[in-house]
């Protein structure tokens, strides 16, 4: 009996020990950063794709030690940190992050991890300009990151430029001749453009230099929400000791990051929220602006692809057999491949292929072209294959020519029918040009990303794009369904 009791007390001391071995484990914290193009804050590493890598990496290890809190690191899109970290999903965003009074808006900032400056890029041969006034005096263009301290300078100085998704598009359009230079954060021109710093995972561009000093100068530091106030204390310690003990300069300079401009973190730094919402008016009038670049290249690419579907669909039906094998082929090729993976090709790596370099717009219209080309030519087949035989067979008894009968008699007939499926790809068209944006063309759902991220409302500003879209889209599908009625066969 009290070997009993001894084995129940026992066994009862052990779950209890256990559970509270369980709940003392420390919570960890969930950091949101983007990996993609993010040298040298987080990136892959090229030795291993498995293991991410980058002084921000390197930061956060350090952080955990001080802060006795394990540091979970989530995949996010940068474009989104913010509205992640506003949801719950992440608990910090550390990714380059810039402390500016719109950036103060949205969420809470711990004190600076780096005191970061702007950098101009230009070609090597570069003689027009020596710096941004000159620049705009002649109507250059500036390539930058979207919702950057960067962008928002050249915008507040009037200086054209064009905004990419990523850092590599922009040094590599300069190198292309497609941009007349790159305004970015110090970091990132380091390791795209200084070859005198022999970096490890340099992603150096030949030809290219640093224009002039770098200049205005700002902070990052790692955004937590406002709520979070206990969260942004530890971390705010955590970088205090880690500033007073030289771990962050030993970080900085393995990463070759150090300037002497880092002494001032050493500084109290204090930075308000300020700035104000973007009102209806000012970004209406660019929402639109974007949905009149999406009107037109969706008109355009259409039109090719309308004209280049009925050459392939022609092929195919009437050709001889090597063309009917090349004409299914390119059907089959262009449904089978992402048109985001034919919009890179035919923007980047058509100039390293064959030398031939098209600007944006362009690049679009034919990749679109190229891609909806091949449903066409299917929605044709199908169509011109539903006319009876006996059509044909009519035309020839009164002395038409094959030619002539498919265009008095046959494709007139086929566009009854094919007019409908045509209408909708046409509506999907419009929605698929937000793709387009990876290859720095601002249509409307661009334009989008660049308002919130310039401190504009998600909700509002989303609603109006979303207003917009169906606003083009559905007159088109009322239209499709009156050509079903008006002209579908009726059986």
């Amino acid at each position: 009996m009290n070997r009993t009791v001894c084995g129940i007390l026992f066994s009862w001391l052990c779950f209890t020990l256990a559970g509270a071995g369980q709940t003392s484990l420390p919570k960890p914290i969930r950091w949101g950063a983007d990996t993609d193009g993010g040298f040298p804050y987080v990136f892959a590493d090229p030795a291993d794709p498995n293991k991410v890598i980058g002084f921000e990496m390197d930061l956060a290890r350090a952080l955990e030690g001080e802060i006795g809190r394990p540091i979970e690191f989530v995949q996010r899109q940068f474009e989104s940190l913010f509205a992640d970290l506003a949801r719950g999903d992440i608990d910090i965003a550390m990714n380059g992050l810039e402390i500016t009074p719109k950036n103060l808006q949205r969420a809470a900032f711990t004190r600076p991890y780096y005191v970061y400056q702007l950098q101009l890029v230009a070609r090597a041969d570069e003689q027009r300009y020596r710096n941004l006034d000159e620049a705009k005096a002649q109507g250059l263009v500036i390539g930058t990151l979207g919702g950057t301290a960067a962008a928002e300078l050249l915008k507040e100085q009037n200086v054209p430029f064009k905004t990419y998704d990523d850092q590599q598009g922009p040094y590599d359009d300069l190198v292309q001749k497609a941009l007349d230079g790159v305004l970015m954060d110090l970091p990132i021109a380091i390791y795209y453009v200084a070859p005198d710093k022999q970096l490890k995972y340099s992603q150096l561009r030949p030809g290219l230099k640093f224009l002039g000093p770098a200049f205005a100068d700002g902070y990052y530091g790692i955004a937590v929400r406002r709520d979070d106030e206990k969260l942004l204390a530890d971390l705010n310690r955590a970088l205090d000791r880690l500033i007073a003990n030289g771990k962050l300069q030993e970080i900085l300079l393995k990463w070759k990051l150090w300037t002497p401009d880092q002494y001032r973190l050493y500084e109290s730094v204090s930075v308000v929220a300020g700035g104000s919402d973007l009102r209806f008016a000012d970004y209406f009038v660019l929402l639109l602006r974007g949905a009149g670049v999406t009107i037109v290249l969706t008109l355009v690419s259409f039109a090719l692809a309308v004209l280049l579907g009925l050459v392939i669909a022609m092929a195919r039906l009437y050709g001889p057999t090597p063309v009917r094998w090349l004409a299914t082929g390119y059907v089959e090729f262009f449904r089978g491949i992402p048109v985001l993976l034919l919009l890179y090709f035919i923007y980047y790596g058509l100039p390293e292929a064959v030398g031939i370099k098209l600007d944006p717009f362009a690049a679009a219209v034919l990749g679109f072209g190229l891609n909806y080309a091949a449903y066409e030519a299917e929605i044709y087949r199908a169509g011109i294959g539903a006319i009876p035989v006996g059509q044909w067979e009519a035309a020839a008894s009164l002395g038409m020519s094959a030619p002539l009968a498919f265009r008095r008699i046959i494709l007139p007939q086929a566009i009854r029918i094919i007019l409908p499926p045509m209408t909708s790809d046409l509506v999907a068209l419009f929605k698929d040009t937000s793709v387009v944006s990876i290859i720095a063309v601002v249509e409307l759902s661009k334009q989008y990303q660049i308002l919130t991220k310039s401190g504009g409302g998600y909700v509002q500003i989303g609603l109006t794009t979303a207003a917009l879209y169906l606003l083009m889209s559905v007159p088109l599908g009322y239209l499709s369904r009156y050509l079903e009625v008006r002209w579908g066969r009726k059986g």
